[in-house]
Formats: structure tokens, C-alpha cells, sequence
């Protein structure tokens, strides 16, 4: 079974990797800060309600078996482009920006999994099981871009 936002031993467990950030850590693969990482996760996530407008694009990713696939199987690639209201290029404060995300994820989960969710930029329309992998393995993808 997928690791999933949804479930709360997972998220303690993402949650917990970004507390142990710090402003001096290089990424492994890319040019983001560390800071602009944690932001850049956070604004998919305020896109799901809406907070934060994604435009929507027409990819491959919105078809059946490919979305499935990218969500759940395949690996993901190092340095895949990203939405461009996601690249982040201003350095806040570490502490305030995964303390946002943090409140973004609550936010996120007291939704429930019965609701609907604004679709994705790349995948369209996702079933609460679908968000909950792909937040899941999204913030795992960053955390591991910065060796945590």
C-alpha cells in the first residue's frame, strides 16, 4: 500500500523530516534553497482547496493509466519542471515557511478524505486517494533531494 498523507503515522513521519531542516543544507540535485523547497511544497497543497490558483495544463500525466502510473509507481525524475506558480525564488525564514506547511497539511487532512479537491495543475481531477500518495510522495521527493 502507498504511503499517504491521509494516514497519520506517514505524515508524522514527513512532518518530523522537515523539523530537522536547516538553512545551511545544499540540495543533492538542483538549484532550490532549502527555504524555497519548503515553499514550493507547501503551494500544491494550498492549491487543493484552492487558496493558492494552479493553471491547469493538458499533459499525458491527466490520462489513465499514465497518472496512476507517475502517482504511485514510477520513480520520479530529478529536476522534472515544475508549475511555474510553484518555482519559488525568494529565501524566507526556515522556520516560518515548514510551520506554514505545516498548517497547510492540518488544513489539508481536516478536509477529509470525503471531499472534493480542486484538481491538479499536470493530473486533473484526483480522488482523495490519489491526493494523499501524490502530497505523500511529492514532500518525500523534496526531503530526499536535501538528504533528510
Amino acid at each position: 500500500m502507498a504511503k499517504s498523507i491521509w494516514n497519520a503515522s506517514d505524515r508524522q513521519s514527513l512532518l518530523a523530516r522537515f523539523d530537522s531542516l536547516s538553512p545551511e543544507m545544499a540540495p543533492r540535485w538542483g538549484r532550490i534553497t532549502v527555504s524555497q523547497m519548503v515553499k514550493h511544497c507547501t503551494v500544491p497543497i494550498l492549491s487543493t482547496t484552492g487558496e493558492f490558483p494552479a493553471t491547469q495544463k493538458r499533459t499525458f500525466f491527466r490520462i489513465w493509466p499514465m497518472q496512476k502510473l507517475v502517482i504511485y509507481v514510477l520513480p520520479w525524475p530529478k529536476g522534472a519542471p515544475a508549475a511555474p506558480e510553484s518555482i519559488i525564488t525568494d529565501n524566507g525564514d526556515l522556520s516560518e515557511r515548514v510551520a506554514a506547511l505545516r498548517v497547510a497539511v492540518g488544513k489539508f487532512v481536516a478536509r477529509g478524505e470525503s471531499q472534493e479537491f480542486a484538481p491538479h495543475a499536470a493530473f486533473g481531477p484526483l480522488g482523495a486517494k490519489d491526493w494523499g500518495a501524490l502530497v505523500h510522495r511529492h514532500l518525500d521527493h523534496h526531503l530526499q533531494q536535501f538528504g533528510v
